[in-house]
């Protein structure tokens, strides 16, 4: 996969906390590539994760071209480690301008099938674990002046989605839910100078996908009105966009990253 480059500068000054920041399986996900840009476009970065030896082979590659991160282990579900990510990101870097929840987590099952496991682990990882970093995060950013928090969605939050007879019920919920939720922060903070905004997600070549094989990547790719594959590169370049000032304007915002899946559809006949 060809490296993205960067013209460098956009999120100069900024801090910023990467929760899900490397993928727990080889590849690059949207974490990786995400923190990756915000380093190089000059902000200090947290990289979260569960796996603090995963999160530090991330950071030394970052270090490695010159960017400033460092390596926090929690989980996000859990409030506790939450609010010491929080405050570990303000102990080493001195503020908080920018919070990517980009920890989510899927499960098979449509409502007659899907398990309490699954469903309960969607709930805490994909809305709870959104809210309570956003719990912690805001009243830091508060003290900053203002910042941009950037949530991961699906298509699947607002379309329905079927792969043969696995259902996405838990995934479609949990993922709307977050929706919702940055809604609600954009307006409750908006006059303090907090933007909350929402990425939909296409179905982007990342390692969760890749299990799939082969065969399922080309057909994910036909699927798309472009024909093009979406990687990790292309949701991390919208982040970087929300997280700049070049988004002052902007909250409260889903914006599709989808190659056109969303909203795009041939006239049949």
């Amino acid at each position: 996969m060809a490296e993205q480059k960067s013209a460098k500068g956009r999120l100069d000054g900024k801090v910023a906390i990467v929760t899900g920041a490397q993928s727990s399986k080889p590849g690059l996900g949207i974490g990786k590539a995400s923190a990756i840009l915000f380093s190089r476009e000059g902000a200090k970065v947290l990289l979260v994760n569960r796996s603090e030896e995963r999160a530090d082979e991330l950071a030394r590659e970052i270090q490695q071209e010159g960017g400033t991160c460092s390596v926090f282990a929690g989980d996000v579900s859990q409030a506790d480690d939450v609010e010491s990510m929080v405050d570990t990101a303000i102990r080493r870097y001195g503020k908080l301008d920018i919070l990517y929840n980009n920890v989510g987590v899927g499960g098979p099952g449509t409502v007659v099938s899907v398990t309490e496991e699954v469903w309960d682990n969607c709930i805490d990882l994909n809305m709870k674990g959104t809210m309570l970093c956003c719990k912690y995060a805001i009243p830091r950013m508060k003290k900053s002046g203002g910042g941009s928090i950037i949530n991961l969605s699906t298509p699947a939050a607002v379309q329905g989605f079927r792969r043969g007879d696995t259902g996405f019920a838990a995934y479609s919920a949990t993922k709307a839910g977050v929706i919702g939720l940055t809604r609600s922060v954009a307006a409750d903070f908006a006059s303090d100078g907090i933007r909350a905004n929402c990425l939909l997600v296409g179905m982007v070549n990342t390692p969760v996908l890749a299990r799939f094989g082969q065969e399922a990547r080309e057909a994910r790719r036909l699927a798309v009105p472009l024909q093009t594959e979406g990687t990790a590169w292309d949701v991390a370049w919208a982040a970087v966009y929300l997280a700049s000032d070049e988004a002052r304007w902007v909250t409260g915002a889903s914006i599709p990253i989808d190659g056109g899946q969303l909203s795009l559809r041939e006239f049949p006949g």
